[in-house]
């Protein structure tokens, strides 16, 4: 099972989501992709609560994008799984406070408010020593929201590809696919 993770603003029902779901779902792949709320310990538990129940069965592989990408992070951490973070905003809580105020979803034009104690929450979420091992990083050098240098700091000696040019929602995700699913080892239907 792949559970994909959206970031800030998002949803589960966004473009990257759509094109990875037709994706995985075409190859025979379990995958999903939530729709979390803003608030970051709501979106944390919802997602605990999902990786708990497929884990009692099935082998659980997480992608996350942006802020997606910092919770995938933490989970993988927390539960010892293989992640790929595309453009992770590895450091959220910082990038996100200049985001305070009222917001509106990207995906469905829904109204949020972004406040201090959302920041705070997220740093409960920072991982000081990620696993590597269990990481594959897709950054993209031209991404106008983050500066990709971060992520690569951090998560230096995990699999890692960095791209010139590019943008924050990741253009030509499609040509990793078979990267991803040789990193996570997942089997295809044939």
């Amino acid at each position: 099972m792949i559970i994909y993770i959206h970031g800030f603003g998002s949803s589960g029902e966004a473009n990257k989501a759509k094109l990875l779901r037709a994706h995985f779902h075409e190859k025979g792949i379990r995958f999903i992709a939530p729709s979390l709320p803003t608030i970051p310990d709501l979106a944390i538990h919802t997602l605990d609560e999902l990786i708990e129940s497929y884990l009692a069965n099935e082998t659980v592989y997480l992608m996350g994008s942006s802020l997606g990408g910092y919770y995938a992070l933490y989970l993988s951490d927390k539960y010892h799984l293989k992640a790929v973070l595309i453009n992770p905003a590895i450091n959220a809580p910082e990038t996100l406070d200049r985001a305070i105020g009222h917001g509106v979803n990207y995906y469905d034009n829904s109204a949020y408010e972004w406040n201090a104690s959302h920041v705070e929450m997220l740093e409960s979420y920072e991982i000081e020593e990620p696993d590597l091992k269990n990481l594959f990083v897709l950054l993209q050098k031209g991404d106008e929201v983050l500066d990709y240098e971060e992520a690569f700091d951090v998560l230096e000696g995990a699999k890692m590809i960095v791209e010139e040019g590019g943008t924050h929602s990741f253009e030509g995700l499609e040509r990793h696919f078979e990267a991803i699913q040789r990193f996570f080892g997942v089997a295809l239907k044939v």
